[in-house]
């Protein structure tokens, strides 16, 4: 995300407090990856999640976020559609547009037969946080609770979202505490979130599965305080790097 705000801000220094603070679901794939995957479907265009670094972005045509991945799939009018890398949103938003879904296998055809029966091609990559939640889970949450409200981010796997009241992004999410104000509610998502909002919301009860991202704790106010008076560790990217990736950001947000 550091990378996404020097590639749209490129005239401004931005700083990464620690540099050791990466993400599981960034680093499941590569810029050779994705070549390799245009290579063996050519002309398909290819969504790239906004969780990647600059260099996969480069060889994207659009990025999406969570909560506008549908309506970039479908902007692009396209019978076969690359996304990547997040396994559990492609799964999710394959099943919103209704698209039949395939993960390909490095190296090896899709179909022996020469039958490209496909529509959206995904790739297995995911968040450690999101993929350890399970709907036996959610269940012992809402008998623990009655009356539990369950809310879940798309990078959770599907049977997760189907066992859940409610799906959406990180701002979604917080909209739908805002309006609905549930009495009791599982936020099924990293833990520091329900953290975050309880000073907002003091009149619900966030039950807290406490999954936690070890990249995001790397992140501390101490750390900040030192990247501030140092002015670093400060993001670089190439031009061409970043003017590629900024066509595929942009491309995203001129989606309505």
């Amino acid at each position: 995300m550091a990378e996404t705000a020097k590639i749209l801000n490129p005239e401004k220094t931005v700083l990464l407090p620690s540099l050791q603070a990466g993400c599981s679901l960034a680093e499941s794939i590569t810029a050779e990856d994705v070549r390799e995957l245009k290579q063996r479907f050519p002309g398909v265009p290819v969504v790239c999640y906004v969780n990647t670094y600059a260099s996969v972005k480069a060889e994207c045509d659009i990025c999406c976020t969570s909560s506008n991945a549908a309506r970039v799939v479908e902007s692009l009018n396209s019978k076969s559609v690359i996304f990547i890398p997040d396994e559990y949103l492609a799964k999710n938003v394959a099943k919103e547009t209704n698209m039949h879904i395939i993960f390909p296998v490095k190296n090896k055809p899709i179909h022996p037969d020469g039958n490209l029966d496909y529509e959206m091609i995904g790739w297995e990559g995911r968040c450690e946080v999101h993929e350890k939640f399970t709907p036996g889970e959610i269940g012992r949450f809402r008998d623990a609770v009655p009356g539990l409200t369950v809310i879940a981010h798309p990078e959770c796997p599907p049977e997760v979202l189907d066992a859940s009241d409610y799906t959406g992004s990180t701002a979604q999410m917080i909209d739908f505490v805002g309006q609905k104000k549930p009495e009791n509610i599982l936020m099924v998502t990293e833990c520091s979130m329900s953290d975050n909002l309880t000073s907002s919301f003091p009149d619900v009860n966030f039950i807290r599965p406490c999954n936690m991202c070890p990249h995001m704790k790397l992140i501390t106010l101490g750390k900040v305080l030192k990247s501030m008076e140092d002015l670093g560790p400060a993001v670089e990217i190439s031009n061409n790097v970043a003017e590629r990736a900024r066509f595929a950001v942009e491309q995203m947000l001129a989606v309505k």
